[in-house]
Order: structure tokens, then C-alpha cells, then sequence
């Protein structure tokens, strides 16, 4: 089962729901679609959505790597030996973790149909579905209410709420979203590093009422030690983000106390399937909670993260919407959505499929 061809692509894919977050307003994304092909016939599919705030790999850079890399490192190679694969990979592009998660992808799902099975059952399934929130972006009162009240009559019963740009709005915000949902609904926050540690403390405290489920990323990435100074309660909610790219960043965070009690595995942050399934080791072996998360992508990397996410014993929670706004996708299938509620199919690999030939 060797592979004979690799080839990438651009897609600007508009976004249905333009959104803001701390620290820009978004409506479109690049994803950089890779598609390997064998001997037999088999087709496996990636995708890279680079975040350079976040990795400090943008599309040009991310694009790059794939171009040097992609056919020098995987034609003629057996997908039977994935491990040495991915691990070349990694050595070849240390500094590009979209382009190397949208390779490790496509391995990942010509390995699992090589063996004709759902990958998240040659990874070792334990969840077989499990909720995921829905984002709202940075916005008015009134955006945020129509916003939550569209998706609860959607049948989501998790909202994501996105804030770090004024912390007395934020407050105003949850308020009212808060008296619009009633208690049935749960309520998590990302401030996107938004907040000072001063702010994050009166946050807290203003916030208290409100049972916040979880608090995601509010202070500036590498001040872990901002983090250390929070009560434990605050710390046991809070969820690393920016502050979590790879198993490294997580045994860093492993020191008393810890700084985070939640880690969010991003497949774009720490370069796939396989690094992610690390840090997720690692989370399991260390009694953390996992959230999975994504940036705006298409089906195919959703896909991906939830595979890994169900086969992770530490998995408590999803935060995969990043196809729900897309204006279009390139493939169907990868996943099963009913009210809220995510599982993937029983296809083989990914289970996704390309809707037009490349």
C-alpha cells in the first residue's frame, strides 16, 4: 500500500456567521486541503488551517512546507509503517504544526482504511458520542441573545461564549445570555487571552452567580505564573489554550500548582492525530480534564479531532463547531451531529468523502 501521488490545494471558504474574538474579526478562513493517493486505490484526506497568532505559521509559511515537503517525504512510502512516517515528518517540518496535521490526517486515514475500520477503533475507542459547544463571538447584548436563542432552538445545549475585549461588557453580556438560557444551559467562556491578572480576579468575582463551566485561556499565553497566583477553585475551571501547543507545554504545567485544571488539544496547535493522542497520554497519566477544540476548518480536520477525542480516556468535552459556519465544504460525512450531540460514522478512516474530484 504505497503512496504514488500527494498533492495540496488553497480553499477561501466564507464563513456564514462572521465573528469576533479578542484580538480580530473573522469572515473567511484558508484551509490547505492535502489528499494522498496508493497503489490500490485508496484516497486519504487532511486539511491545514495555520493560526500564525497562535503557532506563528500563517498560510504562505504553512503552504510552504507542504510544497518542500509533501511529495519529497511520503511518494513511494508503505503506509503500513505510519509511526516512521510521522516521525519523519516531524523532524522535516519542526516549526509548521497545520501542514504537519494536515499530512498526519490524510496517514491517519489511509492507515484506517488499510485495516477497513473507523480510526477511532484502531486508536481505542472509549467515548462513543459526546455534546459539543457552539461559539459566540464577540458582539452586542442583542447579537449574543439572538445568537443564543438560535442555537438552543437547534437543539445545543452548550454555548460558548467569547470574550477578553472589555471586561465590564463581558460581564453585561453573560448576564443577559445567562437570564435568557436559564440554568438548563451550559455556559463556557474563552477570553483569547484578553484579560490582565487583575481582571481575570474581578471577572471571577462578578461572574460568580453565573456557573461558568469553564474559563478558557484569560490571561496572556506564557503567564503561567499570573495563572499559579489564582485560587485553586479558579484554576480547576480554567482550560490552557494559547498556553497548550504540544505534550511538552503540558508537562511544563504539570509543576505545582498547576496552572490549569482543563488542557484543549487543537490539531492545528500541536501538528495532528498522533502528537495530540500524546498530550493526551500524558493529561490521563496526570488526572487532567481534556477539552478538544479546532480552529475554523472544514469537516475533514473535525473529523480527525474527534476520532482522537473519543479515543482518550481524559476527554470531558468538545468544542468542535469550526465547520458548522463554513459557507461551503469540500467533503461529506466524518460525523454524525444530533442535537448537539457528536459521534462519528462507522466508514472506514476519517469517513469523510471529497463531493468533486482534484
Amino acid at each position: 500500500m504505497k503512496i504514488t501521488q500527494a498533492t495540496y490545494w488553497i480553499e477561501r471558504l466564507a464563513l456564514t456567521r462572521p465573528y469576533t474574538i479578542a484580538y480580530e474579526h473573522i469572515d473567511s478562513v484558508q484551509n490547505l486541503f492535502v489528499q494522498l493517493k496508493t497503489d490500490d486505490g485508496a484516497i486519504g484526506l487532511g486539511v491545514a488551517s495555520p493560526a500564525e497568532e497562535v503557532t506563528g505559521e500563517g498560510v504562505q509559511k504553512c503552504r510552504q512546507a507542504l510544497a518542500d515537503n509533501l511529495e519529497n517525504l511520503l511518494l513511494g512510502t508503505d503506509i503500513r509503517y505510519l509511526k516512521t512516517c510521522l516521525r519523519d515528518m516531524e523532524s522535516a517540518m519542526p516549526g509548521t504544526p497545520a501542514a504537519r496535521a494536515a499530512i498526519d490526517m490524510a496517514l491517519h486515514d489511509l492507515w484506517a482504511k488499510h485495516h477497513g475500520l473507523p480510526l477511532v477503533d484502531l486508536l481505542g475507542r472509549v467515548h462513543h458520542s459526546l455534546p459539543t459547544s457552539i461559539t459566540i463571538g464577540i458582539g452586542s447584548v442583542e447579537e449574543s441573545l439572538e445568537d443564543a436563542a438560535e442555537y438552543m432552538d437547534r437543539g445545543f445545549r452548550i454555548l460558548k461564549v467569547k470574550i477578553g475585549r472589555s471586561m465590564e461588557e463581558d460581564v453585561e453580556r453573560l448576564r443577559r445570555i445567562r437570564q435568557k438560557t436559564g440554568r438548563e444551559i451550559i455556559i463556557r467562556v474563552d477570553a483569547n487571552q484578553g484579560y490582565s491578572a487583575d481582571q481575570f480576579k474581578r471577572f471571577l468575582k462578578q461572574t460568580a452567580s453565573l456557573e461558568l463551566e469553564i474559563i478558557e485561556q484569560p490571561l496572556a499565553a506564557r503567564d503561567l505564573a499570573g495563572m499559579r497566583c489564582l485560587p485553586e477553585a479558579a484554576r480547576k475551571r480554567t482550560a490552557a489554550d494559547e498556553s497548550l501547543l504540544d505534550a511538552r507545554d503540558l508537562i511544563a504545567c504539570l509543576g505545582p500548582p498547576r496552572p490549569f485544571g482543563i488542557c484543549n488539544i487543537k490539531l492545528m496547535k500541536c501538528g495532528g492525530i498522533a502528537p495530540a493522542m500524546q498530550i493526551a497520554e500524558v493529561a490521563h497519566l496526570a488526572g487532567i480534564d481534556l477539552m478538544w477544540g479546532c480552529m475554523d476548518e472544514s469537516i475533514v480536520g473535525i473529523a480527525a479531532a474527534l476520532h482522537a477525542a473519543l479515543a482518550a480516556p481524559a476527554t470531558r468535552y468538545l468544542d468542535l463547531d469550526g465547520s458548522l459556519d463554513l459557507a461551503r465544504d469540500l467533503v461529506t460525512g466524518g460525523l454524525v451531529m444530533k442535537n448537539g450531540e457528536l459521534s462519528v460514522t462507522d466508514n472506514p478512516g476519517l469517513g469523510v468523502e471529497l463531493l468533486v474530484d482534484h
